[in-house]
């Protein structure tokens, strides 16, 4: 859809250097002019980066940052994240070491949110749904990268909901607790089999998933399960604070 943020998740492979950079440099470049908003660069498959290629990141970083974007490196070697911090990529943007992952403790079923509110989601205006879940993720004590991130992960749930329905019965359901803050996308849909979208989540070429591997990156938790009543299914995002 037209009004749905544009996210890419480019991998890097090899060393990252003055033979390699001009590549990346072309690849990033046309996304931006494309006007992607999200970048995550996969650098689980690099072993070294040399000035050319941190020349590529922080120009790419710069350049999302002044059309309102975000880059963002995940997978990082130990060597590797050793050389952004001493270039001090690491104070200006999301970096993440390779097997790096929060972990999400399970939510009291007994606590109570600080806040709830539901709203329905009308196909025609998924960009004002997004910028209510935005509005009230600011309401917490995320960053500003944080809130992006979480928008943008709210924004693919809305995308699959209207993929997986008629385009009508689709709720989001926005809740803020003490360490986190969790949005839940329901809709009416035949639903799917959720084994068989984690199998494609595996398939870095097939689109159906594509969405669900976007969210696993932006947000702490992501769960995929039929809805309790009725039919359709129920996409859960929890972000830690």
């Amino acid at each position: 859809m037209a009004n749905e943020p544009n996210i890419a998740l480019v991998p890097v492979q090899g060393d990252l250097s003055v033979q390699t950079a001009p590549a990346l440099k072309r690849t990033l470049q046309s996304l931006i002019d494309d006007g992607t908003q999200r970048i995550v660069l996969n650098m689980a498959d690099v072993p070294y980066v040399d000035s050319s290629g941190m020349a590529v990141i922080f120009g790419a970083l710069r350049a999302m940052r002044d059309r309102g974007g975000l880059l963002s490196l995940v997978n990082v070697s130990p060597n590797v994240m050793h050389m952004l911090k001493i270039a001090r990529f690491v104070d200006l943007a999301p970096v993440s070491l390779a097997g790096e992952r929060r972990s999400v403790p399970e939510l009291d079923p007994s606590a109570k949110p600080l806040w709830r509110t539901t709203f329905p989601v009308c196909t025609c205006e998924l960009c004002a749904a997004r910028e209510r879940i935005e509005h009230l993720a600011r309401t917490m004590p995320f960053s500003n990268d944080a809130v992006f991130d979480l928008m943008l992960a709210a924004g693919e749930a809305l995308g699959n909901a209207v993929d997986h329905t008629c385009g009508e019965g689709i709720l989001a359901t926005a809740s803020g607790y003490p360490d986190r803050m969790v949005i839940e996308v329901a809709d009416c849909g035949g639903g799917f089999d959720p084994s068989e979208q984690a199998a494609r989540c595996l398939n870095q070429t097939d689109e159906r998933g594509r969405g669900i591997r976007l969210m696993r990156l932006l947000v702490d938790s992501v769960s995929i399960v039929p809805r309790p009543s009725g039919s359709g299914m129920l996409v859960r995002l929890e972000k830690l604070v």
